[in-house]
């Protein structure tokens, strides 16, 4: 439950980035998000979720990270 909680920390701190320093440019993203097709939307969260899910792996599995 610890690294949970730690994660669900580490999240919230790399989502609220782009808000903080850089609201402007993030109002711009999003808009320009607003536009994509459906289709790619969901290659694009796909493709962040297996990506997502490697470096869980990486990060539990590697002698090079310290784990």
């Amino acid at each position: 439950m610890e690294d949970f909680i730690t994660i669900l920390g580490m999240i919230l701190v790399l989502e609220g980035l782009p808000y903080f320093a850089f609201p402007q440019l993030f109002k711009i993203w999003i808009t320009r998000i607003l536009e994509l097709p459906e289709s790619q939307m969901r290659v694009c969260g796909l493709i962040a979720m297996l990506l997502g899910v490697l470096l869980v792996y990486v990060g539990r599995h590697s002698g090079w990270l310290g784990g």
